[in-house]
């Protein structure tokens, strides 16, 4: 939440498990504590989002026609007014890195570059 406010963001798309999607654990935190609002992808993409996770990257399979679709994915929530993509699960990071249209924000980094800065002092 910190990164997204520190670029001035409004408006995130949510990438994750289906739990991530649908439940609360991000969303609600993200909204509550930093004023974001998040878009989730509509039934079907958290559908595939959901089945690549499981069915691919937590095998090590990496498919381009899964990239293709997580970036279509990705195109829908900005066509929906997301200014950022929050990726709320570690594999996803494996799939895609960047959107020509959207900064990404990888927890996994995230979390990793808040450890080292509290770690540090």
């Amino acid at each position: 939440g910190e990164a997204l406010r520190a670029d001035g963001l409004k408006r995130v798309g949510l990438l994750g498990t289906r739990f991530t999607m649908e439940g609360g654990f991000y969303a609600d935190r993200l909204r509550e504590r930093f004023g974001l609002e998040v878009l989730v992808p509509e039934a079907e993409d958290r559908a595939a989002v959901n089945d690549v996770i499981y069915g691919e990257l937590v095998r090590g399979v990496i498919r381009e026609e899964s990239r293709a679709r997580y970036s279509a994915v990705v195109d829908g929530l900005v066509d929906r007014g997301a200014r950022g993509i929050v990726l709320g699960c570690t594999e996803i990071g494996l799939l895609i890195r960047e959107h020509p249209r959207v900064p990404l924000y990888d927890t996994t980094v995230l979390h990793a570059k808040a450890a080292v800065k509290r770690a540090l002092g």
